[in-house]
């Protein structure tokens, strides 16, 4: 029995925004319900609703830059930087700057839409 999952073709997500989502691991890829770890390129001027998720969200910025809405306060991560948000926490993720965001998010337990409790728009 292997030690290791080499993942070489990763879950394309299908999106209607510019976004793209490709899941190495977690439900859409190997059924992972305890994490998922996604590389993400959010397009210039991309944003998504808030929402309250049942999951910790990690994000590392690999280029670009990523604003966050965290319980009402605005941050913004650049490339090198990370941060953790617990669960349950409001946030809003987007990026109003002129270029395309880079970055990796690792969900505990992992990204679903049953979990994630976006809000209407």
């Amino acid at each position: 029995m292997k030690k290791y999952t080499l993942q070489k073709s990763p879950f394309v997500v299908p999106t209607t925004d510019g976004k793209l989502i490709e899941e190495h691991f977690g439900n859409a890829t190997d059924k992972n319900t305890k994490m998922s770890m996604a590389h993400m390129i959010a397009p210039a001027g991309w944003s998504e609703p808030f929402q309250t998720p049942e999951f910790e969200e990690y994000t590392y910025i690999i280029r670009g830059k990523k604003q966050f809405i965290i319980d009402g306060e605005t941050l913004v991560l650049e490339a090198g930087q990370s941060i953790k948000i617990e669960k349950n926490t409001r946030v809003q993720y987007s990026n109003p700057f002129d270029e395309a965001c880079d970055y990796m998010a690792i969900c505990m337990p992992a990204f679903s839409m049953e979990l994630v409790h976006r809000e209407e728009i």
